[in-house]
């Protein structure tokens, strides 16, 4: 195992990797998209978009894993510890009791061989067929029903009571990803810190992502804000520059400008958590709606990183010094630390490397845009698909909506499709 440098501990920031549990069979899963559904599902039926576009993507070390099985789970933390990782932010589904995607998290919680320091980030956010939250087709949303706030907090007291679970100045972290989807999120917050101190837990750090257009967790009564790239990117859509086998509507960028504009920003408050990404692409999830980012690559990724560490360490201190990693294992999202066919464990290297200062690494650098010899594989009958699909999307959200107004025909519609 690499063991850090005398004074790494002290100096560098911890870093958290973002971590999905959806490697794993649900009942809900099964119902939506078929029996046996995970998220490599999505992985392995990915195709290029166009010339030189790498999917699908696939693991190499770890496999197709499982993770209801431990010693997946346990091979996952000894990768992660010996490349520079620090802890795992979990992504948490809860929708007004009900929890998803939630066996590995519990497992890890009753085993004290998975130690590694954990967090969690409430996934607050409906799920929906598109995969993008909006209320195109729900599958389960948050309702956020009168007693949601205490019975939330509620269900997160055994993991703040966990020696492993990750704090800051000695309060439990928690990390909301969508906040300004809360009625009230002052009043939540205000919920929760009084609960947490009425059960002997004490002060609690809620920290919002800053995703979807929200960059000011003050607004929300919060005390720290994270960066959750490529959420909130301000870089050129360069798709048209690209010629794609099938109509494409999505966003293409490229990764240095993604990443400079982030190693720049500033924002109007302070306690911001910095983020990074080592690659990004949902076409596996999303198709022709991904978003793709171009030039991705270890050195683009190990020098983002360095140069993120250097400015977390001159801008806090303490348990407070920490970096986000978007994300361990994002497979679908094409974004993930995890060793692949075509990296192996180049990013794993990257991140030990930045994380020790002696990367040699010393800019962003990129690649010719893939060639436009693409156009061969455009058909008419590829191109109509497209527009098709494109309008019955902008119309059957226009019925959604419309039929919402009218309770009783939507109760009517359920019955007569069963939906």
């Amino acid at each position: 195992m690499s063991m850090p440098l005398p004074q790494e501990r002290e100096t560098n920031p911890r870093l958290i990797a973002f971590y999905l549990t959806q490697f794993h069979p649900i009942p809900e899963n099964d119902e939506w998209w078929g029996k046996g559904f995970t998220e490599w599902t999505n992985v392995t039926k990915a195709k290029p978009l166009f010339d030189g576009h790498e999917q699908p993507q696939l693991p190499s070390d770890l496999g197709f894993y499982d993770l209801r099985v431990r010693m997946t789970r346990h091979q996952q933390i000894k990768l992660a510890r010996e490349y520079g990782i620090d802890g795992f932010c979990y992504h948490y589904y809860w929708f007004s009791g009900t929890r998803l995607l939630n066996q590995p998290l519990d497992d890890m919680l009753a085993d004290p061989q998975s130690d590694m320091p954990f967090c969690l980030c409430w996934a607050n956010e409906n799920w929906t067929r598109r995969w993008d939250a909006a209320e195109h087709q729900v599958l389960i949303a948050q309702k956020y029903l009168p007693n949601d706030d205490l019975d939330f907090i509620k269900s997160l007291q055994p993991y703040f009571a966990d020696p492993r679970y990750i704090r800051v100045e000695g309060k439990p972290f928690l990390i909301v990803y969508r906040p300004q989807h809360l009625p009230d999120a002052r009043r939540t917050a205000a919920i929760w810190r009084e609960y947490c101190r009425s059960v002997g837990i004490g002060e609690i750090h809620v920290c919002s992502a800053l995703t979807h257009g929200n960059e000011d967790y003050q607004q929300f009564g919060f005390d720290s804000g994270v960066e959750f790239p490529p959420h909130n990117m301000k870089s050129p859509n360069i798709a048209k520059e690209l010629s794609f086998y099938e109509p494409f509507r999505g966003i293409v960028a490229e990764y240095p400008a993604i990443a400079r504009s982030y190693l720049n920003r500033v924002y109007a408050a302070d306690n911001i958590y910095k983020g990074v990404f080592p690659a990004w692409d949902n076409s596996p999830r999303t198709g022709s709606r991904a978003v793709i980012v171009l030039n991705s690559s270890p050195d683009n990724f190990e020098y983002w990183l360095g140069e993120t560490i250097e400015l977390a360490k001159r801008h806090s201190s303490g348990e407070a010094r920490m970096v986000f990693i978007n994300a361990w294992n994002e497979w679908a999202e094409g974004c993930r630390l995890e060793p692949d066919r075509t990296n192996q464990r180049r990013y794993l290297e990257a991140t030990l490397r930045a994380k020790r200062g002696v990367s040699k690494v010393t800019g962003f650098t990129t690649s010719p845009l893939p060639s436009m010899s693409g156009l061969s594989h455009r058909s008419l009958w590829g191109d109509l698909r497209g527009i098709v699909s494109y309008h019955s999307y902008l119309w059957l959200a226009v019925l959604a909506t419309w039929i919402k107004r009218y309770p009783r025909l939507r109760r009517f519609l359920k019955r007569l499709f069963r939906i």
